[in-house]
């Protein structure tokens, strides 16, 4: 059996999809962007203002399900230019940043949803 997650303080799901889904035990999140929840647009600046808006949205969809930032195993990290990748890590090691960081892949897309220059999707346990 699956169950929906909501978070209310996270930006609203942009479609026909979940903020997140738990089953089986895990907690499997649908990408982030960079939108301020409170204002629903994208937040102003670079690659780090974005990295980092992008992880307190997960970060909040993850509380919403139980679970945490520690509790990440698996992340996924879309750029829209690869050349951000080295300040987009930057900034996702000061949230990832412990002995068993989670697994990750990082892929450069075309583009993103509004415009977006990183989404980070992620699939974490559930306490």
């Amino acid at each position: 059996m699956k169950t929906r997650v909501h978070s209310e303080h996270a930006p609203a799901a942009g479609g026909p999809y979940s903020q997140a889904i738990i089953v089986n035990g895990m907690v499997y999140t649908a990408g982030q962007v960079g939108i301020d929840p409170a204002t629903g647009q994208l937040v102003e600046g670079g690659i780090e203002e974005h990295t980092h808006r992008v992880i307190q949205n997960v970060k909040l969809v993850l509380e919403a399900a139980g679970s945490s930032l520690d509790n990440v195993v698996k992340t996924t990290v879309f750029l829209t230019d690869i050349g951000d990748f080295a300040a987009m890590n930057a900034i996702y090691g000061q949230y990832f940043n412990t002995d068993t960081p989670p697994a990750r892949s990082t892929i450069q897309v075309a583009a993103l949803p509004r415009g977006a220059i990183v989404e980070i999707e992620t699939v974490a346990t559930v306490d």
